[in-house]
């Protein structure tokens, strides 16, 4: 008998891709230790540690500067990073898995565009996140974005919210779990 495969925390999404995509390298985690990502204190010591690379193209020029938050916890299964399921009602990355986060305006910085963002969207306790640092840039296909991940730290794992207007759910995943071979994938896109 054949059984169905497992449910998702995040449930289904569009994931909009060009049609000439190719699959690319596993991740390169593949095989390595883990272990660390069930220490909130490591984690946090690596990721301070760690320079975020800028994409510097003309593409990046041009795109809009948007932030996002990347809040990290504690929990019960090691570090737990805040993720969204975007609501499918928006023009762009409806039903996306995502960091809350949006544009940043023209009188503020990164940093605060991306908590003021993730107040807006899941209600972020923003007096308890303490920021230490960004992740490397991303630049997107679908709505011209250039985004900078801001990471930040809570010591506890926040209640959240999620906005109806722009978030349809709220999850808690830890970090080990974004690791699995049937999370992760590489894809070459022309």
């Amino acid at each position: 008998s054949r059984h169905p495969a497992p449910v998702r925390p995040g449930g289904s999404q569009r994931i909009p891709r060009p049609h000439d995509w190719v699959a690319g390298d596993p991740a390169p985690w593949r095989g390595a230790d883990l272990s660390h990502l069930h220490s909130f204190d490591t984690v946090i010591e690596r990721l301070s540690a760690h320079g975020a690379r800028a994409i510097e193209t003309e593409a990046a020029q041009q795109a809009r500067p948007s932030a996002v938050l990347v809040a990290l916890h504690p929990g019960d299964n090691g570090v737990e990073v805040v993720l969204t399921k975007r609501a499918s009602h928006l023009k762009n990355h409806k039903g996306e898995i995502s960091f809350p986060g949006g544009r940043v305006e023209p009188d503020e910085s990164i940093e605060e565009a991306a908590l003021r963002e993730a107040v807006e969207e899941v209600a972020m306790p923003s007096h308890d996140v303490a920021l230490v640092g960004e992740l490397d840039h991303i630049l997107t296909v679908v709505s011209s974005s250039y985004i900078i991940p801001v990471v930040g730290t809570l010591p506890y794992r926040p209640r959240l919210t999620a906005s109806e207007n722009e978030v349809e759910k709220v999850m808690h995943v830890p970090l080990i779990d974004l690791t699995r071979d049937d999370t992760f994938r590489e894809e070459r896109w022309v």
